[in-house]
């Protein structure tokens, strides 16, 4: 591990705004003429507490433009509804974006707030009907309500997981669909995209109120059915000896050391960039890879 030299802040990150959107991307800010490749995405994409996270790893290694797009804790409707972002993506020469789970974004039950999309907003007038034993006002993040249903009533917690499957395969659509040029579909996690949801299983295989791993809800299927919409499916799943080496290489304050422990390290990222450098490159060429 690595911490902060002073203690305190861990990473700069340089954030910077681009355009209209009201988003803080990590900087330093970049000049988007010419071509250049962007990546959408969530925590992993922006690389909290790595150094150079995989879309920097790629331009070192390729000499290509990367413009790094991603937001911390990202849902799909953070980018889908911005502007500029949408801008960006149409002008860019390929987009790269990583598979963000389905929990953080508003829906027929809930709303988030449209930047930090972690955090819970409101209960619509469906969700307190179907939980009129809930106080929603004690839940600041979506993780924590939709722990809290899923352990009052697995049934009903049941319906609001298969609302938000179906609606973040919606959006990822329209997302994909307003892009121009080209595109790669990025699954970057700690296991494989799994085929159906393991809490189908029962409690044994998803204990207490562990919802899942991320991307939260995301599975095999529908992946598939998105495949038709970009250029290229990319799966990244770190390997045993990137994830053994924890923290290794991360920077961060004392505090964040907790956050930082769940998440992948600078190995991992080396191994996306390793994978996608390629794809990349033939892209920016004028053509996909088999």
């Amino acid at each position: 591990m690595t911490y902060d030299a002073t203690g305190q802040g861990g990473l700069n990150y340089f954030p910077c705004r681009y355009g209209r959107s009201r988003l803080q991307f990590r900087g330093p800010r970049r000049r988007l003429g010419g071509d250049y490749a962007l990546f959408l995405g969530g925590t992993e994409t922006y690389g909290r507490f790595i150094a150079k996270p995989f879309p920097a790893l790629i331009e070192d290694a390729t000499g290509l433009k990367c413009v790094n797009f991603g937001w911390q804790n990202a849902g799909v409707d953070a980018f889908l509804n911005d502007t500029t972002v949408m801008e960006v993506a149409n002008q860019s020469r390929v987009t790269v974006v990583q598979v963000m789970g389905a929990q953080n974004m508003s829906n027929r039950f809930y709303a988030v707030h449209p930047r930090r999309n972690d955090r819970f907003l409101n209960a619509s007038g469906l969700m307190k009907q179907m939980f009129r034993d809930v106080d929603f006002t004690d839940f600041a993040f979506n993780r924590h309500m939709l722990s809290s249903t899923r352990q009052l009533s697995p049934d009903r917690y049941r319906m609001i997981r298969e609302e938000l499957k179906q609606a973040w395969l919606a959006r990822m659509r329209h997302l994909l669909q307003g892009i121009g040029g080209r595109t790669v579909l990025l699954w970057f996690a700690d296991h494989e995209p799994l085929c159906g949801d393991p809490q189908d299983a029962g409690p044994a295989v998803v204990p207490g109120d562990d919802l899942g791993r991320d991307p939260l809800f995301v599975d095999r299927s529908m992946i598939e059915e998105l495949r038709p919409l970009v250029t290229q499916v990319v799966e990244v799943t770190a390997s045993p000896q990137a994830l053994a080496r924890g923290t290794e290489g991360m920077v961060f304050s004392p505090l964040e050391a907790p956050a930082a422990a769940g998440l992948m390290g600078p190995a991992a990222h080396q191994e996306v960039a390793e994978m996608l450098a390629p794809v990349l490159q033939a892209m920016m060429r004028g053509r996909a890879m088999p």
